[in-house]
């Protein structure tokens, strides 16, 4: 067997310092928000509490080292470069983890008061369901300031692992483009948000052009502040009614979305990105896991829409997603989990 080169030894281990620093990091974050949402304790509502197991400290650290191991070794494989956050430099992030902070009182107060319908008053044209403050975070989707913090927020619930986790959906796109000429390929990510997986799979494939679809005008201008490419376009549009063609498109993307749908807008997406996308195209689905993916982590899945506003969470793990996708035409060609991620690829039915 032959022994690493220094270099990949070098590489591994910048590699993992970077990591273990990035987890620590939101640690710190995750203990004072902590600290501060102690202080406005929530009453208790009559709701039954989990029966599923949790996972253990230890068990939840090494389904990360797993994660961290996969994101090094597909690097490696040369399936996509590292792309360090959408900060531009320490300043950034330390201003964004200092705003971060001072809105952890308004979301804790506004849990404890179980409030979550402070948004959308005045916007008639967004879905009813859209209107809310989801995760009991101020303004919902809806205003440059939930933009510009939201991708930290994620990280400090997630120990500093958003970016790892999406990039294992990067794994995926790669596998559905290989040996195709990215320059021909129509490329649309569904609820993008602030480019959190648009912007490095562009930067990613070299050639390949892609349109991202969000709701909020707001997140769609921080992703575009935060392209590096020049081959994105964005649009503000419902994905309930995708302003593409039928047979339209190559390949389809669409994280962290179903879980915020009520399941009858749930089913009418999948048969939108169905009708857009080519015989033959390719749908990656990123999401959380589903109830039974990890036992252990089960009552983790019942706990999170108590401890956050997510009133359509409970129903999406108890989904079948495979046969949700089979009704419109969508085959299931590969899953995996990562850390607390589900990562599905379907490929649209070719026509016989």
């Amino acid at each position: 067997m032959d022994r690493p080169s220094p270099f990949r030894l070098a590489r591994r281990s910048t590699y993992w310092m970077e990591q273990g620093m990035r987890v620590a990091f939101y640690a710190l974050y995750e203990r004072a928000m902590g600290r501060i949402a102690r202080r406005y304790p929530v009453a208790p509502d009559g709701k039954e509490r989990p029966k599923g197991p949790f996972p253990s400290r230890q068990e939840m650290y090494a389904d990360i080292r797993d994660l961290f191991d996969r994101d090094f070794r597909n690097m490696e494989a040369g399936l996509y470069p590292m792309r360090r956050g959408p900060y531009r430099n320490l300043k950034e992030l330390l201003n964004t983890g200092q705003r971060f902070l001072e809105d952890v009182p308004k979301v804790a107060k506004r849990r404890a008061q179980g409030q979550h319908q402070e948004v959308g008053r005045e916007r008639r044209a967004l879905p009813r369901y859209y209107q809310q403050n989801f995760h009991f975070q101020t303004d919902g989707w809806l205003s440059e300031d939930s933009a510009r913090i939201y991708d930290f927020q994620v990280d400090v619930l997630f120990k500093g692992t958003t970016a790892v986790m999406r990039r294992l959906a990067l794994a995926q796109m790669a596998k559905a483009i290989a040996g195709a000429d990215r320059r021909r390929l129509a490329y649309v990510d569904v609820a993008c948000g602030t480019g959190g997986l648009l912007n490095p799979a562009l930067s990613a494939f070299p050639g390949l052009r892609g349109t991202g679809i969000d709701l909020s005008l707001d997140y769609l201008q921080v992703a575009r502040e935060r392209s590096q490419t020049g081959r994105s376009s964005y649009l503000c549009a419902n994905a309930e009614n995708l302003p593409f063609a039928d047979d339209s498109v190559d390949l389809v993307s669409c994280v962290y979305l179903f879980h915020e749908l009520p399941p009858k807008a749930r089913r009418q997406v999948a048969r939108e990105i169905a009708r857009i996308l080519k015989p033959g195209g390719t749908f990656i689905f990123m999401d959380s896991l589903l109830k039974g993916d990890r036992s252990s982590y089960d009552g983790s899945l019942e706990a999170f829409p108590v401890l956050f506003h997510e009133p359509y969470f409970s129903s999406y793990v108890n989904e079948d997603l495979e046969a949700l996708f089979a009704e419109v035409g969508l085959s299931l060609e590969e899953t995996d989990l990562a850390f607390v991620s589900r990562i599905n690829r379907f490929r649209m039915f070719a026509e016989t």
